[in-house]
């Protein structure tokens, strides 16, 4: 009995010893991965996928685990979940920058967006007095001003816009991205009619297409050079993603406020730092667009109205963005007006 005993206190010994090696191991190498995000944020920033693999190459070593990884399949062979955080606090639509909002300017650039989509599109959106006050005043301090809302499909797990096409041309990937085919779609509309974010775009004419634009691949994950009569949208970037790039509006972001990240590692970055996702989201109240709806939508808010950019929620306005093809209006042949 006594040995028994003394085997098992061992054998508990051992245990924690070994946890508490993995720890700390862990936890050194975390804050490693972390400068090294921040290190590389101007070159091209990591995403959880890259921190992934690199704690897989370290897990197959044996020097550390992580408590993310399944221990009966590598990580690699997961499906990500991709998600986004957009941090309000920090958006002040770049009028600190005197520019258009460069999430929005940067997406029509890297995927040559015909005008007049927007297809990560910034709301200026009065603040309700009932519900905010000035920070460190009272309640009952009216707060009047308005914050920015940059709004990108909001990629929805239970997408109304997927429910109602008679065709099948969009449909919701593994890993939780909404894609329109262009070749299957026949501009029937009614996705457009049932998405509550107004999120989805039709070209009415033939669209611009750069002279770039006809070096790149086309794909429902990029799409590129556009056809007449077809509906289109943010796409999320996840070819971006899965290359170890954040997509185009979060490495343009001046106030670091777009944060990318894979539900399944629990990790984003905004190309300066990675957070954990469910404590962040946790810590800062976030919340969704319409959740009231049902449409589980996977792009998060932090509230704010860019208090911690400097912003002053009573100056409004923001900046028009601009297309690649503006100066060439013999390209345009539809606009806003048209839809």
């Amino acid at each position: 009995m006594t040995d028994r005993r003394l085997s098992s206190d061992a054998n508990s010994s051992a245990v924690a010893a070994e946890n508490d090696r993995k720890f700390k191991i862990s936890r050194r190498y975390l804050l490693k991965l972390m400068g090294a995000t921040a290190a590389a944020g101007a070159a091209g920033p990591l995403i959880p996928g890259v921190i992934a693999s690199a704690v897989e190459s370290i897990n197959s070593s044996g020097d550390a685990t992580s408590d993310l990884q399944d221990n009966n399949s590598p990580a690699s062979a997961r499906v990500r979940r991709w998600m986004m955080i957009i941090d309000q606090r920090y958006c002040d639509g770049c009028q600190s920058q005197g520019t258009a909002p460069q999430c929005t300017q940067a997406c029509n650039d890297g995927h040559y967006v015909p005008e007049p989509m927007e297809w990560i599109e910034v709301y200026e959106h009065d603040l309700s007095p009932e519900k905010e006050a000035y920070p460190g005043q009272e309640p009952s301090i009216p707060f009047d001003g308005t914050q920015f809302i940059p709004t990108p499909c909001q990629q929805c797990q239970n997408a109304p816009c997927v429910n109602v096409c008679p065709v099948g041309a969009t449909w919701t990937t593994p890993e939780g991205i909404t894609l329109i085919d262009q070749d299957r779609c026949i501009g029937y509309r009614m996705c457009m009619a049932a998405c509550p974010y107004e999120r989805r775009f039709f070209t009415w004419g033939e669209p611009s297409t750069p002279a770039a634009a006809h070096h790149v691949a086309s794909s429902p994950e990029h799409q590129v050079s556009l056809k007449k009569g077809v509906v289109a949208k943010c796409d999320f970037c996840p070819e971006m993603a899965r290359a170890g790039k954040l997509p185009f509006c979060a490495q343009a972001c001046p106030q670091n406020a777009i944060y990318y990240g894979d539900f399944e590692e629990n990790l984003a970055t905004n190309g300066a730092g990675v957070v954990s996702i469910s404590e962040f989201l946790a810590e800062h109240s976030a919340t969704r667009l319409k959740e009231e709806l049902g449409t589980r939508p996977r792009v998060y808010y932090i509230p704010g109205h860019g208090e911690l950019a400097g912003r002053d929620p009573k100056t409004s306005g923001r900046r028009p963005v601009t297309w690649i093809d503006d100066e060439n209006p013999e390209t345009k042949t539809w606009a806003r007006d048209g839809q």
